[in-house]
């Protein structure tokens, strides 16, 4: 494939790193500065780099916007303009997991087809793109728009070791929204994780080493299962007692991380109803217990 590249950041560096180890070429590089551009353009082997789209090569195949999702439809309407491109032959993509396919609808009025594509992977900014490209394969991309253009979005998706997601553009912030709870809150969760381990002082200065063995075992778990299937531990057993204490030891050491841990426990009990595991008596008393903590918390505000 012929993939021209609109955005030099992670995301159009990382995937366009795929395509070139791949076999596929880069024909071109659009960034907003001629330094990113240089950059991306020795990382993808690629010669053409500009900060003009002017520079996008006729036998281009697939122009991939990776820029941040807000300016995705000004470049859209401005390649629309563009005088040099048989718009039939070619099709255009944007990687943000907000906007759907409509926000390339200038180019699809010239004959473009277009499709959204956004990877479902994290692409840390503070990261090298090369420490990226590893976990950028064998992926999904969130993907919506006709179905012709929807066939070059599976073929895109091939190219790059990926498959596709279908969205509909109604559901596109609600996509986005489960990425955030697979990635971001996950990576709070863990920060809550490492302040816990930290207040323990057991001598270890990083808590990752330590926790590794039973995090991968649950992600393991779960795949092999469900989240339910999976659940294990006091909620899980009904061990009210024990959550009391886990409630009066946080209390005590970790306030702040009450009303965290009071919601979470909310959703285990759900979870483990679900899993039938906890009996309706016990799964009340430990709400219960959450209700206890919650009033106490208000009634702490209002003296305040």
């Amino acid at each position: 494939m012929k993939v021209a590249i609109i955005g030099a950041g992670k995301v159009g560096s990382v995937l366009g790193r795929v395509l070139v180890e791949n076999g596929h070429t880069i024909t071109c590089i659009v960034s907003r500065t001629l330094t990113s551009a240089r950059r991306a353009g020795r990382f993808l082997r690629c010669r053409n780099i500009s900060t003009s789209l002017d520079a996008l090569p006729r036998d281009t195949e697939i122009v991939f916007i990776a820029t941040p999702h807000g300016v995705v439809e000004q470049v859209a309407r401005e390649l629309s303009r563009l005088r040099t491109i048989d718009f039939t032959r070619v099709s255009f993509c944007h990687a943000s997991g907000m906007l759907s396919a409509l926000a390339l609808d200038p180019l699809r009025r010239r004959g473009a087809r277009v499709f959204s594509f956004h990877p479902l992977q994290t692409f840390p900014r503070s990261f090298e793109p090369k420490r990226i490209v590893p976990t950028a394969r064998r992926i999904y991309y969130g993907v919506d728009g006709s179905r012709r253009a929807l066939l070059v979005a599976r073929r895109f998706a091939r190219a790059l070791d990926g498959k596709i997601i279908e969205i509909r553009p109604s559901m596109r912030s609600y996509y986005h929204a489960a990425c955030v709870v697979a990635s971001n809150h996950l990576t709070a969760v863990l920060s809550i994780l490492e302040l816990m381990f930290r207040t323990l002082r057991t001598g270890e200065s990083d808590f990752f080493p330590v926790f590794k063995p039973i995090i991968m075992a649950t992600l393991r778990n779960i795949e092999r299962t469900s989240p339910a299937q999976a659940l294990s531990g006091p909620v899980a057993r009904g061990g009210v007692d024990t959550v009391a204490e886990h409630f009066a030891a946080i209390q005590r050491h970790t306030p702040e991380l009450l009303p965290y841990f009071m919601q979470l426990t909310l959703e285990t009990v759900t979870l483990a109803a679900a899993k039938g595991t906890l009996t309706a008596g016990k799964a009340r008393a430990i709400r219960a217990l959450v209700r206890s903590y919650k009033r106490h918390i208000v009634n702490r505000k209002e003296i305040r």
